[in-house]
């Protein structure tokens, strides 16, 4: 005699009936449920999110002092999501923006023109804010415009942060900003660059640059060509077009390693004038190099 099959009970979605309760007004019941549904992979943006916007008291940001909420298409995140080393995506990717404020303020100070005495700071290739709600809590919105080739990255920065934002171009000729700006920062974007663009990118961020300025950029450097064991071309370069940004081409944004000799180079080549305040090897994550310019 056979027996009839157990009926399977459909599987148990914190999220779902968060969400439930929350369009029902019942805030006591959906918190517990948005903190184990942010505990689950699966789910664990989402509930975030929903907890930064509606749950103060269990938020990161209560205890970090910024706007925490993340965007669903940045790409960092899911950097730290996929992380064999990370056991929590979400602390270990709003820590490193926290870390990479705290590496510039000492560049900074280093080469002479503190954080807190700019004016007005462009951060370019901002993405979706990592590095950007620290920088605002440093400077406040006001003294901060960020720009990124993706539309939405700025969108959400401009949302989020309350910040001015840009939408930047492909080629460094059709970016279409006139201001300029006592900080440029440019981090790990010319460590993505293929070399027809490399230089070109250079001169139009220097552009950037008021005068009695710095523009602060990272490359891979001696270290991260050790590290990944890649062979420089007789100019000290090496590109490939892979990366992990998901919204960008490859061939424009792939990954590229310099030798020190190549930046200083090109430095002197189409920055005639510009003071090298500043080389840092590994300053950024302990593998990215760091060079600060002035513009006299």
């Amino acid at each position: 005699m056979m027996l009839p099959e157990t009926p399977t009970a459909p599987e148990r979605d914190p999220l779902a009936q968060a969400r439930t309760l929350l369009e029902r007004g019942d805030l006591e019941g959906a918190g517990p449920l948005l903190v184990e549904a942010r505990d689950a992979p699966a789910t664990r943006l989402a509930a975030h999110n929903l907890i930064e916007r509606r749950f103060p008291a269990l938020s990161y940001g209560q205890w970090m002092g910024c706007p925490c909420e993340i965007s669903e298409a940045d790409d960092i995140y899911r950097f730290f999501a996929a992380h064999p080393s990370s056991l929590n995506p979400i602390r270990d990717y709003l820590a490193d923006g926290w870390r990479t404020l705290a590496e510039l303020v000492l560049l900074l100070e280093q080469a002479g023109h503190p954080l807190l005495q700019a004016r007005s700071f462009l951060e370019f290739a901002s993405g979706h804010g990592r590095f950007t709600r620290h920088l605002v809590k440093a400077l406040g919105a006001q003294r901060v415009v960020v720009s990124d080739v993706v539309a939405d990255a700025v969108a959400f920065a401009r949302d989020a942060f309350g910040v001015e934002g840009f939408v930047s171009a492909a080629v460094p000729e059709d970016v279409r900003w006139e201001r300029q700006h006592d900080v440029v920062f440019v981090l790990s974007l010319f460590s993505h660059l293929p070399p027809a663009t490399w230089s070109r990118w250079l001169r139009r961020l220097y552009g950037m640059v008021a005068p009695g300025g710095a523009l602060v950029f990272t490359t891979h450097g001696a270290e991260a060509v050790r590290k990944q064991g890649v062979t420089l071309d007789a100019e000290g370069y090496f590109f490939t077009p892979s990366s992990e940004s998901s919204a960008i081409d490859g061939q424009e944004y792939g990954t590229a390693f310099t030798s020190e000799a190549y930046v200083r180079a090109r430095i002197a080549e189409h920055l005639p004038g510009a003071r090298l305040l500043r080389f840092s090897p590994q300053h950024f994550w302990h593998h990215q190099d760091a060079y600060v310019l002035e513009k006299p």
